[in-house]
């Protein structure tokens, strides 16, 4: 089966302590420039690779958490918003364990995000330190033979919850049923491919063995005058028209709902989406995407539609902003009645959890882009019952 989820493992620590080195080590290629002198990495680093039990990981080189450069702070501040987006830390430290080293383990443990440090350069000087309450593993750059244990500590502390085998449809459909798929070929669809919750949910389709029937919503109609689908799944914008076209004998949802439960709080979302009745005039609505993109003016979902449909349930006269990528989440976010995420598609299931949890402990009703425009359309107990029954 494929997997939807890339865990991703950030790498953390003061300057010159051997960051770059040991990236550059894991990839087995020169992912990040070192150099003898701090500060080399001045913003985050990306690279892609395989680890045998695991499978593809996304690693993340910072910056420097001692950087105190004219843009030391701004650095700084990049890093710590790193440690949101990981699903692992690996803390590195090398000649000495001091105060930022200790600071960036009370961080981890304060975020519940899963941690393990690196004794770098342990071919210099031995360790000689008793760090209580983490895993130390000694590396060195000049001795590969260390790394087959550092890739066992990664394994050890990445959550399996992390990179384990993603549902989006296995628990409903079954080997031989039919599912259509719904697809609007319009001036938001993106110019010559399929967007990744629609590629995704093929392939998932695939892989259980059941037929996945890919369709332009003028073309539904006409289809289900001579088949019956076990499920319908389309774009949730196109709810308007297809909820009015599909019997209420065959199940319908979204793609938007379907990644609401692959990658966020679906239970949270389903209570949070009745707030909308709740809004009045002058109310501030937070809208969250997770990924960077052009934006049309008049068809993007997140900045128009959503806003425009929101207020025309509602009647309010209602505020939008927009938190886009993985920026950070307003920190005045308690004056919002609400928190619209979309559905997830570029990010982990951790990056959106842990932004959530944030609107959570701010007492801020969540909902979905696909629970939202269901809700607005009055089919929300039709497209989230096929999950209701079965108690999911």
């Amino acid at each position: 089966m494929v997997k939807l989820n890339r865990p991703h493992i950030g790498i953390f620590g003061k300057m010159n302590v051997g960051k770059s080195s040991l990236i550059n080590a894991l990839t087995g290629q020169q992912v990040s420039v070192v150099a003898d002198h701090p500060g080399t990495t001045t913003d985050p680093v990306k690279k892609i690779i395989e680890i045998l039990g695991v499978g593809p990981v996304t690693v993340l080189d910072t910056p420097g958490i001692d950087d105190t450069s004219a843009l030391g702070t701004q650095r700084v501040e990049r890093t710590n918003e790193a440690l949101d987006q990981v699903d692992l830390a690996i803390l590195v430290f090398a000649d000495q364990f001091d105060s930022y080293d200790q600071t960036l383990m009370e961080t981890c443990v304060a975020r519940k995000v899963p941690f393990f440090f690196v004794h770098n350069k342990s071919d210099l000087q031995k360790l000689n330190v008793e760090i209580k309450g983490a895993d130390v593993v000694d590396f060195s750059c000049k001795s590969p033979a260390l790394l087959p244990r550092l890739l066992e500590m990664i394994k050890k502390h990445l959550p399996k919850s992390s990179y384990s085998q993603d549902v989006i449809l296995d628990d409903f459909v079954k080997a031989g049923e039919e599912v259509v798929l719904v697809i609007p070929i319009d001036a938001s669809a993106p110019e010559g491919r399929l967007i990744l919750p629609q590629v995704q949910t093929i392939r998932n389709l695939l892989d259980i063995g059941a037929v996945a029937v890919c369709l332009k919503d003028t073309e539904l109609r006409k289809y289900l005058q001579t088949h019956t689908p076990k499920l319908v799944v389309t774009d949730s914008q196109a709810f308007g028209y297809v909820k009015t076209v599909v019997p209420p004998t065959i199940a319908l949802t979204s793609f938007s709902i379907l990644f609401s439960r692959l990658k966020g709080d679906f239970d949270a979302f389903l209570r949070g989406t009745h707030a909308i009745d709740r809004l009045q005039d002058g109310d501030r609505v937070l809208i969250l995407e997770s990924c960077s993109h052009s934006v049309n003016k008049c068809d993007d979902i997140g900045r128009v539609k959503i806003p425009n449909l929101l207020r025309k349930y509602t009647g309010k006269k209602l505020e939008f902003d927009v938190v886009a990528n993985l920026d950070p989440i307003p920190a005045d976010a308690e004056k919002y009645k609400l928190a619209v995420q979309c559905g997830g598609c570029m990010v982990t299931r951790t990056q959106i959890m842990r932004r959530l949890e944030i609107l959570k402990e701010k007492k801020v009703p969540l909902s979905n882009y696909g629970l939202t425009i269901a809700y607005c359309n009055g089919i929300f107990e039709r497209v989230t019952e096929i999950f209701r029954k079965k108690g999911i």
